[in-house]
């Protein structure tokens, strides 16, 4: 108890004290604990609204491949139904779990996003935190976009997939790895969508200028087929074509926001603008010669005695600074 009591006394340590009346480490840990408890709570949330209607989710990605003349088989009834391949007992329940946790993380998101950017946001800047405002609100638009687009792909693609095989006939897909794949080209489509974005945050923090994007579009064309022809399912033309097609187009319009965005900073105008890191600038000013100035009488001492010619002009130099 002594002990403690004179821990007391002491005061806070130097982890738990600030003299400019920021927030020490104790808190900003203490505020992290509690934001993580928040955002978890709505990620639970939305992980039980997701079991619930994690079945109408389920058929909504099996829209593709139920929709195939091939996976449809006779039950007992003899009526035509969509069947898939189970291969342990378990897949059912842990595919529910899986789009649960999905639906979950996408219903709580508005939750955790502000715990974590209400963490994050008072050490940036005014400026900083308008900008990243309206980068968030273009970053869903455009990860849903891809998302759509992807299963738009994906329902266009598998067809053609089943019937360039070997397998002839009536095919039933494995339940956890056609999820797995559905799920896995929603992701990488939404990831793929988003890279205009980063190339408009390095221009507006002026890493990159407009001009130069533009000198790179060859080589950015081809990185967008070479990645969709890595990406899409589709062995053929149509799919490679239609996601490259997408991010091309995107890259094109991130150029022209950032030339618009150069134009209103005054990117290219600047004083030394064109000139190497060796030239020496030219000066633009008329250089004006500088003469002596208009002679003026000495000052006559309060106490002395006034000379008898009078107060002698004296002479003052250019460079007389006093």
């Amino acid at each position: 108890m002594a002990a403690l009591s004179l821990r007391r006394n002491k005061g806070p340590s130097k982890f738990e004290q600030a003299s400019d009346g920021s927030m020490t480490l104790i808190e900003h840990v203490r505020e992290l604990r509690n934001r993580l408890f928040i955002a978890s709570i709505g990620v639970v949330v939305g992980l039980i609204v997701g079991f619930i209607v994690s079945d109408w989710v389920f058929d909504l990605l099996s829209g593709p491949y139920c929709n195939l003349e091939t996976s449809w088989v006779l039950n007992v009834h003899g009526v035509r139904e969509c069947k898939y391949l189970t291969l342990a007992a378990t897949d059912g329940l842990i595919i529910k779990l899986k789009i649960a946790l999905w639906v979950g993380l996408i219903l709580g998101a508005p939750v955790w996003l502000y715990q974590l950017w209400a963490f994050i946001a008072p050490g940036l800047h005014r400026h900083e935190r308008k900008w990243a405002y309206v980068f968030v609100g273009i970053a869903a638009p455009l990860f849903a976009g891809g998302a759509i687009l992807a299963y738009f792909v994906v329902q266009h693609s598998l067809q053609f997939i089943m019937d360039a095989g070997v397998l002839q006939g009536s095919q039933q897909l494995e339940v956890t790895a056609y999820i797995g794949f559905v799920t896995t080209m929603i992701l990488l489509f939404g990831v793929a969508f988003e890279f205009p974005l980063i190339l408009l945050m390095l221009n507006f923090t002026g890493v990159v200028t407009a001009k130069r994007l533009l000198s790179w579009w060859r080589a950015v064309v081809f990185l967008c087929f070479a990645f969709a022809a890595v990406a899409t399912p589709d062995p053929g033309p149509f799919g490679m074509a239609l996601l490259a097609s997408c991010m091309a187009f995107l890259y094109f319009v991130a150029v022209g926001v950032a030339y618009l965005n150069d134009k209103r900073k005054g990117v290219g105008k600047e004083i030394y603008a064109g000139l190497d890191d060796d030239e020496i600038s030219t000066l633009e000013e008329e250089r004006v010669p500088v003469g002596a100035s208009d002679p003026i009488s000495a000052p006559v001492p309060v106490d002395g005695p006034t000379p008898v010619d009078g107060p002698r002009p004296i002479e003052r130099r250019f460079d007389d600074m006093t």
